[in-house]
């Protein structure tokens, strides 16, 4: 099931010692970002307080619930924007998908405070005005200012919502999913303005009006850049453009990338980041999928390594010499600067070898401090084997080959099999790439064998 690439005799490492052992500032930025957005949160309550008198009547009660479920659903439409606007700072400290996982929970969160402002909203505006609740909707929507496009945005939204859930996201395709995501725009702006026209907290504070504006308007203005602008002028100054196609395996291929400039762009990336990437082909264009680089930057060309799994991934194994590209990151915090400790295991499944194949070669170790481990169902499934045992013999790194189907030799990631290669496994840090049955049992048994969850870093791109 296993076998060893083991380390040259007298092999050093290429990249010299590894940093001292210290902790990113992952967990204080975490800390200090969820901390603002509690902090948002309470501003918003308190702009409610300031505008609410007595509450004594059930209709009353009913209808504040409401009005302050509105206001934290209106705050958090910009917030969870934010969060995805891919900031720098927050992207490369946090990972993606950590702000993705966030993201998830908090548009949850927000579709539940939304249907309670919508109902609570109705019901108590019904038993003030002894209406019914049809007859009251029909008045809230057709006769409130800014109400009909407010109907819009929340249906708009709530539909979102739906196929946002995980049972109806496993039925998309990803371009299909990350398409309809981008109405979440169009739901915001629909029903911005019904806020400040019949919010009691705005109607007549102008200070209140203004924090509003600032605070999708600045949203607005950062999507608008980050997502947007900072991508063109990627696109204007290094004209990518795709050089080669090459097979690496069944159906895994890579694609070589070339540009103006590319040590500018190879300064600017780490190894273990991705980018999405756009190709100029007819269906590809529109879809700007994930995938990471399964080399480490350098001035002649980008490599992405991919998988045929149907659809857009099938269609760039036809892509032409000369297409051009369009490349939007680097993204993602999957890189040396989680580590917190001298000894680090890669541990990859199938093509999720492609960002450890780069930290592989790059991250800084001493002889004997790095591990590559990786698993496959079939050894012609073992991609980049000639250049993975070039790199443990010339960095005396350690490489095993976790080979064999479940059906013939059991779960291989088992604590057993892991202590077995790597007696000191508590000491390492773990980068943990593959499908997500992989991981989750790779995480299982990391945390069982005393792993710390901080030392164990993974980035899925399901977002």
């Amino acid at each position: 099931m296993t076998s060893t690439v083991g380390a040259r005799p007298g092999a050093t490492a290429r990249h010299g010692a590894p940093p001292p052992e210290t902790r990113n500032g992952a967990p204080l930025l975490a800390g200090a970002l969820l901390a603002a957005i509690g902090l948002g949160a309470a501003v918003v309550m308190l702009l409610w307080w300031n505008n609410t008198g007595s509450v004594v009547t059930q209709a009353a009660w009913i209808t504040n619930a409401g009005r302050l479920c509105g206001l934290l659903a209106g705050y958090a439409a910009p917030v969870l924007v934010l969060l995805m606007a891919r900031i720098p700072v927050l992207d490369r400290t946090l990972g993606s998908d950590r702000l993705a996982r966030w993201h998830a929970m908090g548009g949850r969160y927000m579709v539940g405070l939304v249907i309670a402002h919508v109902l609570l909203i109705i019901w108590g505006y019904a038993l003030t005005d002894h209406n019914g609740l049809v007859h009251q909707t029909a008045q809230l929507v057709f006769h409130y200012p800014d109400m009909l496009k407010a109907t819009i945005g929340t249906v708009l939204l709530l539909g979102v919502g739906a196929v946002s859930a995980r049972a109806a996201r496993r039925r998309l395709s990803y371009e299909t999913w990350y398409y309809l995501h981008l109405a979440t725009y169009v739901a915001i702006f629909l029903t911005f303005f019904h806020q400040l026209s019949n919010g009691a907290e705005f109607v007549l504070d102008k200070k209140a009006q203004l924090l509003w504006y600032g605070l999708y308007l600045g949203s607005a203005a950062l999507i608008l850049w980050f997502r947007f602008l900072v991508p063109a002028l990627l696109a204007l100054r290094h004209r990518l453009k795709v050089v080669e196609v090459r097979p690496e395996g069944p159906g895994v291929f890579s694609v070589f990338i070339t540009g103006r400039r590319l040590d500018e762009l190879a300064t600017a990336t780490e190894p273990g980041q991705f980018f999405r990437w756009r190709f100029l082909e007819r269906g590809l264009l529109l879809a700007g999928n994930p995938y990471s680089l399964s080399a480490p930057p350098n001035s002649s060309y980008l490599r992405i390594t991919v998988k045929d799994l149907g659809g857009h991934s099938r269609a760039l194994a036809r892509l032409r010499p000369g297409t051009r590209v369009f490349a939007e990151g680097p993204y993602g915090a999957f890189t040396a600067a989680r580590r917190s400790r001298r000894k680090v295991l890669l541990l990859a499944a199938g093509v999720g070898i492609t960002p450890l194949r780069a930290l592989f070669e790059s991250l800084p170790a001493r002889r004997g401090e790095l591990t590559l481990m990786y698993r496959a169902s079939r050894a012609e499934d073992l991609i980049f084997r000639k250049e993975l045992e070039s790199i443990a013999a010339r960095r005396g790194a350690k490489l095993y080959y976790l080979v064999g189907s479940r059906a013939e030799v059991g779960e291989p990631l088992q604590a057993r099999t892991l202590l077995g290669m790597l007696p000191d496994l508590r000491e390492h840090d773990v980068y943990l790439c593959g499908p997500d049955g992989m991981t989750r049992t790779a995480r299982e048994v990391l945390e069982a064998v005393g792993v710390p969850r901080s030392r164990v870093h993974h980035e899925s791109f399901e977002f």
